[in-house]
């Protein structure tokens, strides 16, 4: 059998040999490259991991009770819901006039039923009413965003944000009623003391941020997605928080002022966000 080859083999001998190098040099290179572009794993975290599932093992599984709606009155809801989430506006524009705390905690009630990977719940709200530490808060924010502004974020940035009308001046982190800051938990520990892997995280509090910024809208409130660059440490330090947290996002929330204004944005139609497969 291998007479049949030989002379293919003699003819393109060199060819050959010059493919299987380059097959060799390419697969090392892309590994080279792999081990430096891919992220890198915090070991430490893992040498005190759980053996044990965070879960029970014998976690029970419940029959799912489920109400099938009939069709008219899903797309009536489905067509109610969109109406109250167009009508959410991002405001820089707060009363002082206070909210009922009941209120707030039902809202945070509602972003820590997102779902998370394994089950983790990698989420804490700190609630911020106190007049002092959000007059702290704001100094910290200010002082950072001037940075942000007249170096770190470029003229490309400033230069977009500007037709939005916002500066470093961050007035409504003192007049809003509540702060709500959202932070990731990027470990958590388990009751023997040992670090329990919180995986997903970044994604399972974004969910739950999407879902704290709907129920605001839906409770008849307003607020503002603030994630202002390179505050984390100091707020997290200020407000006591334990250092496997990280802040994601600050909300002012509260109701709008009366000569609040908003700019004129139009959201990309239905068509240009949508691709349906059949």
């Amino acid at each position: 059998m291998f007479s049949e080859y030989a002379p293919f083999t003699t003819k393109y001998f060199y060819h050959i040999v010059i493919a299987v190098i380059s097959f060799v040099l390419f697969n090392k290179f892309f590994n080279w490259s792999y081990r430096r572009i891919a992220p890198k794993v915090d070991e430490k975290l893992f040498e005190d991991v759980q053996e044990e599932p965070a879960l029970p093992k014998d976690l029970k599984h419940i029959p799912y009770r489920y109400i099938r709606l009939p069709e008219k009155e899903m797309l009536s809801r489905a067509s109610e819901f969109y109406q109250i989430a167009a009508a959410r506006r991002t405001l820089r524009y707060f009363s002082a006039n206070p909210v009922p705390k009941e209120v707030i905690r039902e809202i945070i009630r509602a972003a820590g039923t997102a779902p998370s990977g394994a089950h983790t719940e990698p989420w804490s709200f700190v609630v911020v009413s106190n007049q002092t530490m959000k007059s702290k808060i704001r100094s910290i924010v200010e002082q950072e965003e001037e940075i942000n502004y007249r170096k770190r974020m470029g003229v490309k940035w400033t230069v977009d944000l500007s037709p939005l009308r916002t500066n470093w001046i961050k007035e409504y982190l003192t007049i809003a009623p509540y702060l709500i800051l959202v932070f990731k938990q990027t470990y958590g520990t388990l009751p023997n003391g040992k670090k329990k892997i919180h995986y997903y995280h970044e994604m399972s509090v974004s969910i739950a941020c999407g879902i704290l910024i709907t129920a605001i809208q839906y409770a008849g409130l307003v607020t503002l997605t603030s994630t202002p660059l390179n505050c984390g440490p100091a707020i997290r330090s200020l407000l006591g928080r334990p250092a496997n947290e990280k802040l994601v996002l600050l909300l002012p929330v509260g109701y709008p002022a009366k000569d609040a204004t908003v700019p004129d944005l139009q959201r990309k139609p239905l068509s240009e966000i949508l691709t349906e497969i059949y």
